[in-house]
């Protein structure tokens, strides 16, 4: 945690916030034919083709299920082995893990695998052009093979295990580059002239642990619902702002989505949150609410961090001091070393301890402290003295959004379409990874995945969409791009991404679970979720 002056740490954000609206550069430097192939891709549209007739159902009046296929099998596609490279360039070849590298290294690599009797290909990986970050060559990949079923893959993974390499299966449909791969797309679309119901967020009996998308819709009567932020520690990750309280951390300067009036006001915007404390004359910032102290989920915090303070999403950043507020909605904070102080509804000290786990004293909250931080609570944290908190929630634009009772806000991201355009803040949200190791946003980012998103269309109605994954000939999932293309054909003028991958669910209370998730035991627990209230 640093000590840094509230007025500077403002600017930093306002700074952070205005990334969704700056423009690719122009005067741009020439660009590498791969570069030139995606830039051109990029501009050509890629309509989603439905191979069959939509089926559509009233889940309630003004609240309709649309499930549509789209694109078809191609008789190309087969299954491989994607060879892994090491990360130096010497590096070894048994221990790789990386998936894709420079050419030097896959040349290496491919080199080696000849030696050994194997006929490798070695593939360039060009990224799409985002709204901050120009087209061009992401890496290059190893592989080995084009084999009609998993099986034939993986019995030559293995044999190329033995030969002293490492590696995985693949199937060339979910690379994210066929436009016209199967996909199994649902949408549902809330129609707020005539649904008079309301949208809005919801977890278990405790933000410290997770539940299932059915059994929350059950709980809270819901007619439907998606889920909703990424997790971790069993807790949501990000900006959470549930009735108007602040439930968690913000990355600073990152993507979210608020809500307000029950859903019919829907808005895509950055977001920073700063949460001051005020003890006797002394003011200090606190570094997170409701997350494990020195853990950092996908980083983006105010101060002291490594390695970065910029957004790296699903990175753990790190610091040794922090001060973290915990409120009752968390359920019992965690034990360790530091120190603590317990707060009463009023923000009067009730106790201080030389150590964390204190439990969260109904409408009060605690504030625990590691490192350098603890020293200064114990110093400044008297039994009997008032802390005051201050909590500032800023838009992209550096304006004051108030917390309503009505305000929901939840930061995950990336923006996938702002005022009718596909507009993708890869860098600044942090899905493109800092450093040479792009395994991360080859696989997340460019790769075919199971997607959850929301959106807004002219009219004003709600978009929830899940799009399945990772289903071979079923659905194959899509890259962050082709999301945002997708939300863009279905109307959406603005339109945000959720969690996805195998945690990608979307449900009825009528129906149960209307999508197939891509995890083999169903679906997962979840964070928290958006529902739809009657």
């Amino acid at each position: 945690m640093q000590r840094k002056s509230l007025s500077l740490l403002a600017a930093a954000a306002t700074v952070l916030g205005t990334a969704s609206a700056v423009p690719v550069a122009e005067a741009a430097p020439p660009q590498s034919s791969a570069a030139a192939r995606a830039s051109a891709v990029a501009r050509t549209p890629h309509p989603f083709i439905p191979s069959a007739p939509s089926v559509s159902t009233t889940v309630a009046p003004g609240v309709t299920l649309t499930s549509t296929s789209y694109g078809k099998q191609n008789a190309d596609d087969r299954w491989t082995v994607h060879v892994y490279l090491p990360a130096s360039p010497d590096g070894p070849l048994p221990s790789a893990g990386t998936a894709l590298g420079p050419r030097a290294t896959a040349d290496r690599v491919a080199t080696a695998l000849r030696e050994k009797g194997f006929e490798p290909r070695v593939e360039e990986v060009v990224a799409p052009a985002f709204a901050d970050r120009r087209p061009g060559t992401l890496g290059w990949t190893v592989r080995v093979g084009l084999h009609a079923s998993e099986a034939d893959a993986t019995a030559q993974l293995n044999r190329i295990k033995s030969a002293g390499f490492a590696g995985g299966t693949r199937y060339t449909a979910q690379d994210g580059t066929d436009k016209q791969a199967p996909q199994k797309v649902h949408v549902l679309r809330l129609d707020f002239r005539t649904f008079k119901g309301s949208v809005g967020t919801d977890f278990g009996p405790r933000l410290n642990g997770t539940e299932t998308l059915t059994d929350l819709i059950a709980s809270t009567g819901a007619l439907a619902g998606i889920n909703a932020q990424w997790f971790y520690n069993q807790a949501p990750a990000g900006l959470y702002v549930k009735d108007g309280k602040l439930l968690g951390s913000a990355t600073q300067g990152r993507a979210g989505l608020k809500v307000t009036n029950g859903g019919r006001s829907f808005a895509v915007d950055t977001f920073t949150a700063r949460v001051t404390l005020k003890a006797g004359t002394e003011t200090v910032e606190v570094d997170g609410v409701n997350r494990v102290p020195g853990e950092v989920w996908n980083c983006g915090g105010v101060g002291g961090d490594l390695p970065t303070q910029k957004p790296q999403h699903d990175l753990k950043c790190t610091d040794s001091s922090e001060l973290v507020r915990f409120t009752p909605e968390w359920g019992k904070p965690p034990a360790g070393a530091g120190a603590e102080a317990v707060l009463d509804g009023a923000g009067r000290v009730t106790a201080v301890h030389t150590s964390r786990g204190a439990s969260v004293p109904d409408g009060g909250s605690t504030l625990q402290a590691t490192g350098a931080s603890a020293e200064w609570l114990l110093q400044h944290a008297v039994v009997g003295r008032t802390l005051t908190f201050s909590e500032r929630v800023e838009d992209g634009r550096g304006r004051q959004v108030p917390l309503t009772s009505d305000t929901t806000i939840l930061q995950v991201g990336p923006a996938l379409v702002r005022e009718g355009k596909v507009s993708v803040n890869a860098q600044a949200d942090g899905i493109i990874r800092d450093g040479t190791d792009q395994t991360f946003t080859y696989n997340w980012a460019l790769r075919s995945n199971p997607r959850s998103m929301v959106g807004v269309d002219d009219l004003g109605r709600l978009m929830l969409v899940v799009v399945d994954g990772r289903q071979a000939g079923y659905s194959e999932g899509l890259g962050v791009a082709q999301a945002a293309q997708l939300m863009k054909q279905l109307g959406a003028r603005q339109a945000m991404n959720l969690d996805g991958g195998g945690s990608s669910v979307l449900a009825t209370a009528r129906s149960g679970i209307v999508n197939r998730p891509s995890d083999a035991t169903g679906q997962r627990s979840l964070g928290n979720v958006l529902v739809v209230r009657p």
